[in-house]
C-alpha cells in the first residue's frame, strides 16, 4: 500500500511506527517538549511518514529540523475531547492571543500583550470583564501557549496577577504553524473549522479510518451509513492497517470496533483509574447496565435519576471507600461520574435520552481473590501421608537384615 514503507528495513519500519505514534499524540513536537528527542529521527524518516499520514490518513505532516506538525482533523462536534485545562471563555482568549501575537515581533512585554488581547476581543466584539474569573481564562490560554513552546517566559512568569510583569518571547515559527485550517479561505469561524475538518482525497475511507484511530470505541450505529456499510465490508483489513502502521490493536463486535493502544501510550483517559470518581464510575455500570433492555444498536437507555439512585447506594453501601470531599456534595459527584463516562465514549445523550455503549459490558468489574488486608487465606487442607524417601530406607534395611540372618 504504501511503496516506501514496504521497502524499510525491519528496524527501520519499527522506527517509522513509533514516530508515528508519537506523532498521533504530540502533533506538534519540538525540542525540549514531551518527546522531544525523537525529533532526529522523524526528520529522518520524514518522507515515509509523510505518505503514511497522507494515504492512510488524508493528514498533513510538515517536518523541519526544528519541529514537527502533524495537522489532524481535531475532534468535530465532541465537546469531550477538547483541552482540559481551557474553558469557553480560555479558548476565545487563545484565539484572540494568536492574533495579537501574528504582528508583535519576536518579544513583548506580558503587560503589552494583555492590551492587545483585549484590544482584539473588543475588536471581536467580545465583551471582556476584567475579574478573576475573566484572568484565570487568559492566564490558562497563555500557560497552553507556553507549554506548546510557542511563547517562552524569558523574564519573569506568566500569572493571574495584573500587577505581575514578564518578558515574552514567541516563537513565529511554531506560532506560524498552530492554525491548521485554511484561514485566506474562510469566510467565517464555521467554514474554518469544516475546511479544517475536511476528510482528504479518499472522503469516505479517510473519514471512518480517522475515527478508527482517534476514537477507541466505534459503533456501526453512529455512523452514517455509507460509512458504516464501508467499514462492514472493510472491517478485517482495517485491523491489520492499523496494527501494521500504528501498534494498534481492534476487536470487532457486533455493534462496531473497539481499537486498543497495548502500551497505552495513545490512551488520553486511563479507565479503571483511582481516585473516588472513577471507581463508583465503574461499579455503576452493572447496575445502569441492568436497569432497561438495550436498543436495536445494544445501546442501554438509562435516566439521570439511575445515576443519583446508584451513586447513592454505592456511597452509603462502602462509606469508608470513597474520598470525604469527592462525596460531600451527591450532585457533583454524579456530574462528575456522568462526564467521566462521556468523556470516555461509554455515555452519550441522544435527542434527550442518555444512552450507555454495549462497550461499557468491556469494564464490568469481577470480583479477585486478594484477601483483604488483616485477612489471612484459610491454610491448606494437609495431604495424605505417602511414601517417602526415609520409608523406602526402611524397607531396604529389613531386606539387608534378612540377608545377614
Amino acid at each position: 500500500m504504501i511503496a516506501t514503507f514496504d521497502e524499510l528495513p525491519d528496524i527501520d519500519a519499527a522506527n517509522a511506527v513509533r514516530c508515528a505514534r508519537v506523532l498521533l499524540r504530540r502533533p506538534l513536537l519540538r525540542p525540549g517538549g514531551p518527546d522531544g528527542d525523537l525529533l532526529p529521527m522523524i526528520y529522518r524518516q520524514r518522507v515515509v511518514l509523510q505518505e503514511i499520514f497522507s494515504s492512510l490518513l488524508g493528514y498533513r505532516l510538515v517536518v523541519e529540523r526544528r519541529f514537527a506538525r502533524l495537522y489532524k482533523s481535531g475532534p468535530g462536534v465532541d465537546a469531550t475531547r477538547g483541552e482540559a485545562s481551557l474553558s469557553p471563555r480560555g479558548y476565545a482568549y487563545l484565539a484572540l492571543t494568536l492574533a495579537a501575537l501574528t504582528g508583535i515581533g519576536r518579544q513583548v512585554l506580558l503587560s503589552r500583550l494583555v492590551s492587545d488581547v483585549r484590544a482584539a476581543a473588543a475588536e471581536a466584539e467580545i465583551r471582556v470583564v476584567d475579574d478573576p474569573a475573566d484572568r484565570r481564562a487568559l492566564t490558562a490560554a497563555l500557560r497552553h501557549l507556553v507549554a506548546l513552546g510557542v511563547i517562552t517566559e524569558t523574564e519573569g512568569s506568566v500569572a493571574a496577577e495584573a500587577t505581575v510583569e514578564a518578558l515574552i518571547t514567541i516563537d513565529t515559527d511554531l506560532l506560524g504553524q498552530l492554525i491548521s485550517g485554511p484561514l485566506a479561505e474562510a469566510d467565517s469561524p464555521e467554514q474554518l473549522v469544516e475546511l479544517a475538518s475536511a476528510a482528504g482525497p479518499r472522503n469516505l475511507e479517510h473519514a471512518v479510518r480517522r475515527r478508527l484511530v482517534e476514537d477507541p470505541v466505534v459503533l456501526y450505529s453512529d455512523l452514517p451509513a455509507e460509512h458504516s456499510a464501508w467499514l462492514r465490508e472493510h472491517v478485517t483489513g482495517e485491523s491489520r492497517l492499523l496494527e501494521r502502521f500504528f501498534g494498534l490493536v481492534s476487536e470487532c463486535r457486533a455493534e462496531g470496533v473497539v481499537v486498543c493502544d497495548p502500551e497505552d501510550y495513545l490512551t488520553d483517559l486511563v479507565f479503571p483509574g483511582p481516585g473516588t470518581v472513577a471507581r463508583i464510575a465503574l461499579l455503576a455500570l452493572p447496575e445502569l447496565l441492568g436497569r432497561a433492555e438495550p436498543d436495536a444498536a445494544g445501546k442501554h437507555p438509562v435516566t439521570w435519576q439511575d445515576f443519583v439512585d446508584v451513586c447513592q447506594d454505592l456511597v452509603d453501601s462502602y462509606p469508608a471507600a470513597w474520598s470525604r470531599q469527592a462525596t460531600e456534595d451527591h450532585q457533583a459527584l454524579v456530574h462528575s461520574v456522568v462526564a467521566l463516562l462521556r468523556r470516555l465514549g461509554l455515555l452519550q445523550e441522544l435527542d434527550g435520552r442518555w444512552l450507555l455503549s454495549p462497550a461499557a459490558h468491556r469494564w464490568l468489574p469481577q470480583p479477585d481473590a486478594t484477601p483483604a488486608p488483616g485477612r489471612e487465606p484459610e491454610p491448606a487442607a494437609p495431604e495424605p501421608p505417602g511414601w517417602s524417601l526415609f520409608d523406602e530406607m526402611t524397607v531396604f534395611d529389613e531386606m539387608q537384615g534378612d540377608g545377614q540372618r
